[in-house]
């Protein structure tokens, strides 16, 4: 996933929703201690700030120093540059060593991730007993019944410039290999499912549009997804441009912990 989302960095920081902070209380209340948390393809830190109101210090990486960019500062976070090229040992060594980390979340990347690789390091450093994983999505953008049958035509173009590793998302996790023990918070095969909801612009869902993969890969590929046509036809449906929409993001999430 090096590079995907380098180049909309700012305007996925600027569409992308926050997670309640419900999500996290509810994750810590789980987790033996509070020492440790390890938030992996942090992007700009959305997650990252959330765990850290309840854990004492949050190591945030990414393997994109373009989305780290604009990353949030917190006195409790460090954010760190993970080049693809670093060895297991090496991440084992910058979370100072194995079974230390209380709580592992990955906030809307694992499905980019090289599975077996991660979970095998995941368990390696998730504390035992005691500590967690929890890996989230979301899917959708429910709107409201008339803009959703329009968005539905945009959301199968883009889908053929999709990578296949998205799935995973647009399944809604169903799918997602999760071999960790269940801790009540979904498990392999049966995500929790939650909702975000969110009040937006026009222009703030044509931005969460552009900061999708699919569609700079569309662009780069010559395909421009959003046509003057296209936009025109949305923003009718929407109500304008200064209408203030609430929408609601479908949200999948799956939390274990390492088998005794």
């Amino acid at each position: 996933m090096a590079g995907l989302f380098d180049k909309q960095a700012e305007t996925y920081l600027q569409a992308r929703p926050t997670y309640p902070s419900e999500w996290y209380s509810m994750l810590a209340a789980h987790t033996s201690h509070h020492s440790l948390a390890w938030d992996v393809g942090t992007g700009n830190g959305q997650a990252a700030l959330g765990v850290a109101e309840h854990y004492e210090q949050v190591i945030a990486t990414d393997v994109s120093e373009g989305q780290l960019s604009f990353a949030m500062p917190h006195p409790r976070v460090r954010y760190v540059h993970t080049p693809e090229s670093m060895t297991e040992d090496e991440m084992v060594a910058l979370m100072g060593g194995e079974n230390r980390v209380d709580l592992i979340t990955v906030a809307t990347a694992v499905h980019w991730f090289d599975l077996t690789k991660f979970y095998k390091l995941a368990k390696r450093l998730l504390r035992k007993p005691g500590g967690i994983i929890a890996v989230w999505t979301y899917n959708d953008v429910v709107v409201g019944p008339e803009f959703n049958t329009i968005s539905e035509r945009l959301r199968e173009k883009l889908s053929h410039f999709r990578s296949a590793d998205a799935n995973y998302a647009i399944d809604g996790y169903r799918n997602l290999p999760f071999p960790f023990e269940s801790v009540g918070l979904g498990h392999e095969g049966q995500p929790m499912q939650l909702e975000i909801p969110k009040e937006l612009l026009f222009e703030g869902y044509l931005k969460l549009v552009k900061s999708s993969s699919a569609f700079v890969l569309a662009k780069e590929q010559g395909v421009d997804l959003l046509s003057e046509e296209v936009i025109e036809e949305l923003e009718s449906s929407w109500g304008g441009p200064s209408e203030v929409r609430t929408v609601t993001f479908k949200v999948f999430m799956l939390a274990g912990t390492v088998a005794k």
